[in-house]
C-alpha cells in the first residue's frame, strides 16, 4: 500500500479527518446532513483544494482543513 499520492494512506486520512469535521460542523450548524456519498465528495474536495493551497503558500494542510472547514454556513 503507497503511503502518498491521492490513493494513499495519508490521504485517507486527511479525507477521513475533513469528513468528520464535515460531519461535526453540520451538526452544531444544526444544517440536515447530506448523505454519505455527498459528505465524501465533499471532504474529498476540501482536501484537494487544501493540498494546492499548501502547495502555493507553503502552508499546513491540517491548518488549511480546519479554516475551508470554518468556513461553512453556521
Amino acid at each position: 500500500m503507497a503511503i502518498f499520492g491521492k490513493n494513499g494512506f495519508i490521504r485517507k486520512q486527511e479525507v477521513a479527518f475533513a469528513k468528520k469535521l464535515l460531519v461535526w460542523k453540520y451538526e452544531k450548524s444544526g444544517i440536515a446532513l447530506p448523505d454519505e456519498a455527498a459528505i465524501l465528495d465533499h471532504a474529498k474536495k476540501v482536501v484537494e483544494d487544501a493540498h494546492m493551497i499548501a502547495k502555493k503558500s507553503g502552508s499546513n494542510v491540517l491548518e488549511i482543513l480546519k479554516n475551508q472547514i470554518k468556513d461553512i454556513k453556521k
